[in-house]
């Protein structure tokens, strides 16, 4: 599955995206950002979603802000942001294809963490309802010290929560940002979504279409077992 390992090779942790990996909640985000922006009479378009797209949010709050013509109203429309999304995400959890076994299958085998850019209360709330977080030990979002993706933080702090090296590791994502904070911290990647770019390809080790990907389900079944420390 990975261009840079071993056939044989298997992680000792994983990390797991939530927003567009786990959850099917960009869709959620996209509303949420029209919704704002509508609020403050401008219309969303497709470059300003791929723009914001992974990023953390209060960086969308300065985007929209910035989109608007109103950079002072960073922070009130990051706020009103987060309100949207909450209220449309919690009406409608949707896992991503596949998400819900390979999560489960994953999860008999080895430790695995949540890696988000999101604020921590949304990203439990939000896999909860989809009965995705028992199967998580560790939910690692943005926060003192731990900056946001793109930056290597929280991928870094999610394998050191699973008490396993970065590079035993392997991450699952589906964004640019995200996929470049997993590589900066020294994970592995396995790229999930259609379409992706020259530049998501360049980086990502492997690439699947969904987490209903057949070879990647095969290979995770046949994954060594180990305990919460990281060793069999």
């Amino acid at each position: 599955m990975l261009k840079n390992r071993s056939p044989r090779w298997s992680p000792r942790a994983v990390v797991f995206d939530c927003d567009g990996t786990l959850l099917d909640s960009e869709k959620h985000w996209m509303d949420a950002r029209r919704h704002v922006l509508a609020g403050h009479g401008v219309a969303l378009d497709e470059k300003f979603a791929e723009l914001a797209q992974g990023v953390h949010y209060t960086e969308c709050g300065r985007l929209m802000a910035t989109l608007a013509g109103r950079p002072r109203l960073a922070a009130t429309m990051t706020d009103e942001l987060l309100r949207a999304f909450r209220d449309f995400a919690s009406a409608a959890p949707v896992t991503c294809p596949g998400a819900p076994d390979l999560v489960a299958s994953a999860a008999s085998r080895v430790p695995l963490a949540v890696a988000s850019n999101c604020p921590q209360d949304v990203v439990e709330t939000c896999l909860e309802s989809a009965g995705l977080l028992g199967h998580f030990r560790h939910v690692v979002v943005p926060g003192g010290d731990v900056r946001p993706k793109p930056d290597p933080d929280v991928y870094a702090e999610a394998a050191s929560r699973c008490a396993v090296a970065p590079a035993s590791c392997l991450a699952l994502e589906d964004s640019l940002c995200g996929i470049q904070s997993a590589v900066s911290a020294g994970i592995p990647v396995i790229g999930v979504g259609e379409n992706p770019s020259p530049e998501h390809l360049r980086l990502a080790d492997g690439w699947v279409t969904s987490l209903t990907d057949v070879k990647l389900n095969a290979w995770v079944s046949g994954w060594e077992q180990y305990g919460p420390s990281g060793v069999n």
